[in-house]
């Protein structure tokens, strides 16, 4: 019997896999999340330097592949069972084996996110195409989330490039109709765009960021203009449920990243196939 027909024969297997593979790759998001803003930032500077024609010799950071992971604390290397996803954090006791400083304990947090729906992925469309789609959605979204979270910012080689594979498997009936997704990204960069105007010639300030503009474009890509009605809902109920708690702990902040309640709201209406509304007006 071959891993195809295996998979097929029996689901279960197939979502404890993906489960598994998710605590993998999740483990590589977080290396993206810390390590890409860095290098975008340096290839920025660089450019600008070149552009004006000014000395530049700020030092490259690390790489997101070859370059090894390392304490951010003391800086010692860390050997490869130390990167075991989840398994490390618990064995460690959330503490680095060298400098006994604590551990984020979002890193083992992003893996079980990415292990979580990966295995959720399997369970609802089994082997096949779009289950590979749906998890190239899942991993872009959970490193926009954190990228969002940590600098404010959403990169268009992240966005884009969601918007664009979006496109691309409605082309192949993954998804939506290559209409729908096309109709889904115009929607959804105009509306948050024209909410943008709007608030910004009612109070002269900007109320949000183009990444969001973008972010939300690529979500319609993916699930059709209809579906970003119920993602706005969503994004908008849980920020202002999860603004009030910080608030409420005193932990409200000035700057509020809108990224991670637009991926929310896609992911959920992807999940519910586009009938995240009628849920929500139930």
């Amino acid at each position: 019997m071959d891993l195809i027909s295996l998979f097929q024969q029996s689901p279960l297997l197939l979502v404890v896999v993906l489960f598994v593979v998710g605590l993998i790759v999740g483990s590589f998001l977080n290396v993206v999340i810390l390590r890409y803003p860095p290098v975008l930032e340096y290839d920025w500077k660089k450019d600008y330097a070149e552009f004006t024609e000014t000395p530049f010799d700020q030092s490259k950071p690390p790489g997101l592949v070859f370059a090894r992971s390392h304490c951010p604390k003391c800086k010692e290397q860390l050997s490869a069972w130390h990167n075991i996803p989840v398994i490390s954090y618990l064995i460690l006791r959330g503490r680095c084996h060298f400098c006994q400083n604590r551990i984020s304990i979002r890193y083992p947090l992003i893996e079980l996110f990415s292990g979580l729906l990966a295995a959720l992925a399997a369970f609802y469309y089994g082997f096949s195409w779009q289950l590979l789609s749906v998890l190239m959605l899942i991993w872009f979204l959970l490193v926009i989330t954190w990228i969002d979270i940590d600098t404010y910012l959403i990169p268009d080689q992240l966005s884009l490039s969601l918007l664009w594979l979006g496109l691309f498997c409605s082309l192949f009936d993954l998804t939506i109709s290559p209409a729908q997704a096309i109709t889904g990204a115009l929607v959804g960069y105009l509306s948050l765009w024209l909410v943008f105007q709007l608030f910004k010639l009612l109070t002269g300030k900007e109320g949000m960021g183009y990444g969001d503009f973008k972010l939300l474009a690529a979500g319609g890509a993916w699930i059709g203009a209809e579906a970003l009605i119920g993602v706005l809902m969503v994004a908008s109920v849980t920020g202002l449920l999860l603004t009030l708690l910080l608030a409420a702990f005193g932990l409200g902040q000035k700057k509020i990243p809108f990224g991670p309640y637009l991926s929310v709201g896609i992911l959920v209406a992807y999940f519910t196939d586009g009938s995240l509304l009628d849920l929500l007006l139930l």
